[in-house]
């Protein structure tokens, strides 16, 4: 992945091609995001578009005071969140197609890790919307807490809090539907 910030200077700078990097490079993870908060995997689509249309159209100014992915994914939970409060419901979509099968491993195996992260993003979406939101941003997308604070516009001990929180509430219904887990 190539450095966003460059490319999204390169873009106000009039290369219009450096967009379709930026849109390459993020989309995948911006999605899966965005489906945390809006349980729903095309209007996820839908919506990592308009972020995308928000930086060709509007050229919000990058300040550079942070990652450019934070400062993106700041951009697409604003849009998600925006959304929701249109719609004010929350749609469940199953996850069966969101995962490739990987060629260095038998599909058996592939298969069965698969089903584990399908069930394991379910029952995370379960869970009150910001557990799910902070537990993607941190497991799945590898944010710091800084950076999940600055996304989900709250302070660094109330993302850790959170946490905390988010993964005691997902031990439980973990435990409550029976499934096998380590280390949580």
């Amino acid at each position: 992945m190539k450095n966003g910030a460059e490319c999204y200077s390169r873009f106000l700078s009039g290369d219009k091609n450096a967009i379709e990097e930026i849109i390459r490079d993020y989309k995948d993870g911006l999605i899966f995001y965005l489906f945390s908060i809006v349980g729903d995997m095309q209007r996820s689509e839908e919506l990592a578009i308009d972020t995308f249309i928000t930086l060709f159209t509007e050229q919000p100014k990058f300040k550079g005071e942070g990652a450019f992915k934070t400062w993106l994914y700041a951009i697409g939970r604003h849009i998600a969140l925006d959304h929701r409060r249109r719609i004010k419901r929350v749609c469940e979509v199953p996850l069966e197609d969101a995962y490739d099968l990987s060629s260095e491993e038998s599909i058996e195996q592939s298969y069965i890790r698969d089903e584990e992260r399908i069930k394991l993003r379910r029952t995370i979406n379960k869970l009150k919307p910001d557990y799910s939101q902070v537990l993607y941003l941190i497991y799945f997308e590898g944010f710091d807490h800084n950076e999940t604070a600055k996304i989900m516009k709250k302070s660094k001990k109330q993302v850790i809090d959170l946490l905390y929180n988010a993964k005691g509430a997902l031990k439980k219904q973990l435990e409550k539907e029976g499934y096998d887990y380590d280390g949580l």
